[in-house]
C-alpha cells in the first residue's frame, strides 16, 4: 500500500506539475538555441514575402442551433478573407428546428447547405462536408463558435511552410449571458502547454473550434470517433506533418450554462480519449520522439489521475495510523469539501473563485473516469448533443457587432447514402 500511494501520488505531480516544468525548460533550451544560432549568422528570418492566398472552406455540423446559427453565419460573412476563395458548408444534421432555413436565408457568399434528413452524428457529417469541400484549406468550426474577422488568415499564413499540416487557433471561453461558468486558470495553464509543445513541435490534439488543414491530409473520421478534432490532427501528425499552435488565430465561444450539461460533455469527451488510443497509439511509441512524451505526459497520464487518486486515497486510508498518511486522508478530504463548495456556488449562480479550482480538478477527473466505464460498456453515442443555448436571436445583432470588432471535433459515410439539399449562394 506504501508503494501504492507513491507511485500514484507521484503519477499525479508528474502530470500537472513535473511536466509543465520539464516543458518549459525544453522550450526555453530551444529557443536559446535558436538565438545562438540566428546570432552566429546561420539561422534565417521568415521572408516577409507571401504567397498567393489558398482556397478555403470553413465546415461545421448544426444539429438544433436556430438560437445561434444567424450569428455564426453573419460572422463567416464578415471574415476578412477573399469572398471568391472562401466557401462555407454547413451540415443540418437531422434538425427538427429552423437552423437549415436559417442558414439558407443569410446573406453569404458561396454558401453550401446541405440538410440532411435523418440525424447522423457530427462526425459523420464531417467526413461528408470535406469530402464535398473544394478548399486547399479545411477550416473546421462549430456552429456556436464566433471566430475573429482575421481568424483564417491567421491559420493559413501557417501552410506557407510544406512541413506544416495542422494549425489550432486559440478558442477563449466567456461566461453565458444567464451563467457564471467559463474555463478560468484551467484553461489558462492548458493554453500556456500548448504553447510551449507547439515550440518544441510536440503538440498532441487541436481546439475544436478553430483548426485548419491541407485538405489532401485528411484522414476520414473513424467509427465512434467522438474526439474528431483529436482524431484528426493526430492522423496528420502520424502523416509525419507539423501541428502547430497559433495564439493570434481566436475565436470565442460560451461556456455550457448548466453544470450538468458541461458535466455530461466532459464525460463524453473522457469516453472518446480511450477510444482515440486505438488510432493513434503509434504516437506513444519513442520513435515519434518528443511526441510521444507530449502524448504520454499531457493526455495519457491525464487520463490516469482518477484512477491514480482513487489508488493513494485507498493507501493513505490502510495506513491512517501514521502521522503522515492521516494528513494526506485530512487533506484529501478537505479538498473535496472546497471543491464542494464551488459546486454549491456554481450551482446557485455565483462565480466560485478560488473554490473552483479544486472543483474543476475532482469534476473533470470524475468525468475521466466515468468517460472510461461508457468507453468500455461502449454505450456512448455517436450522436453529439449540444448544451443548451441562452441566446436569443434577439441579441445576435448585439453580440456580432461585439464579438467580430476585434474585440475568440464516425463512420465513413458514402455519397450514395446522402440525402441532401445543397443551396449555392453566388
Amino acid at each position: 500500500m506504501r508503494i501504492a500511494f507513491w507511485v500514484s501520488l507521484g503519477l499525479v505531480l508528474y502530470a500537472y506539475a513535473l511536466y509543465p516544468c520539464i516543458l518549459i525548460m525544453l522550450a526555453s533550451f530551444y529557443q536559446l538555441l535558436r538565438d545562438l544560432r540566428f546570432a552566429s549568422g546561420r539561422g534565417e528570418r521568415r521572408s516577409g514575402a507571401r504567397r498567393e492566398l489558398p482556397t478555403v472552406s470553413v465546415v461545421f455540423s448544426a444539429f438544433n442551433e436556430e438560437s445561434v446559427i444567424r450569428e455564426k453565419m453573419a460572422n463567416c460573412a464578415a471574415l476578412d478573407y477573399a469572398p471568391a476563395k472562401l466557401e462555407v458548408i454547413v451540415g443540418c444534421d437531422g434538425c427538427t428546428d429552423q437552423t437549415s432555413a436559417l442558414a439558407t436565408t443569410a446573406n453569404v457568399p458561396n454558401v453550401h447547405i446541405f440538410d440532411f434528413p435523418a440525424r447522423r452524428g457530427k462526425p459523420i457529417v464531417l467526413n461528408d462536408l470535406v469530402a464535398r469541400a473544394q478548399g486547399e484549406v479545411v477550416v473546421f468550426s462549430d456552429a456556436n463558435t464566433i471566430l475573429a474577422p482575421d481568424a483564417v488568415r491567421r491559420l493559413v499564413r501557417h501552410f506557407e511552410d510544406p512541413r506544416v499540416g495542422c494549425v489550432s487557433g486559440e478558442l477563449t471561453f466567456k461566461p453565458a449571458p444567464n451563467g457564471t461558468r467559463s474555463e478560468g486558470v484551467y484553461w489558462r495553464y492548458e493554453v500556456l502547454l500548448k504553447f510551449f509543445e507547439s515550440r518544441l513541435n510536440m503538440l498532441v490534439g487541436a481546439n475544436g473550434g478553430l483548426f485548419a488543414i491541407r485538405k489532401p491530409l485528411f484522414t476520414p473520421i473513424p467509427p465512434r470517433g467522438i474526439i474528431d478534432d483529436f482524431l484528426v490532427s493526430m492522423s496528420i501528425r502520424q502523416k509525419g506533418y507539423r501541428v502547430v499552435y497559433d495564439p493570434e488565430a481566436t475565436a470565442v465561444e460560451e461556456a455550457a450554462v448548466s453544470v450538468k450539461d458541461e458535466f455530461r460533455r466532459r464525460v463524453r469527451i473522457g469516453a472518446g480519449n480511450f477510444y482515440a488510443l486505438r488510432y493513434t497509439w503509434r504516437l506513444l511509441l519513442p520513435t515519434a520522439g518528443l511526441v510521444s512524451l507530449a502524448y504520454w505526459s499531457h493526455k495519457v497520464c491525464r487520463w490516469m489521475v482518477p484512477y491514480a487518486l482513487l489508488t493513494a486515497f485507498c493507501g493513505a486510508l490502510a495506513l491512517i495510523t501514521e502521522p503522515f498518511y492521516t494528513w494526506s486522508v485530512a487533506a484529501a478530504l478537505g479538498l473535496c469539501a472546497v471543491g464542494a463548495v464551488g459546486y454549491r456556488r456554481e450551482k446557485r449562480d455565483h462565480r466560485p473563485g478560488l473554490f473552483g479550482i479544486p472543483y474543476y480538478f475532482l469534476s473533470m477527473n470524475l468525468a475521466l473516469a466515468l468517460g472510461l466505464l461508457r468507453f468500455l460498456a461502449a454505450r456512448q453515442s455517436l450522436a453529439w448533443n449540444r448544451t443548451p443555448r441562452v441566446t436569443q436571436i434577439e441579441q445576435d445583432e448585439v453580440r456580432y457587432t461585439y464579438l467580430t470588432t476585434g474585440e475568440s471535433k464516425s463512420e465513413r459515410g458514402t455519397n450514395s447514402a446522402l440525402q441532401s439539399t445543397p443551396t449555392s449562394r453566388p
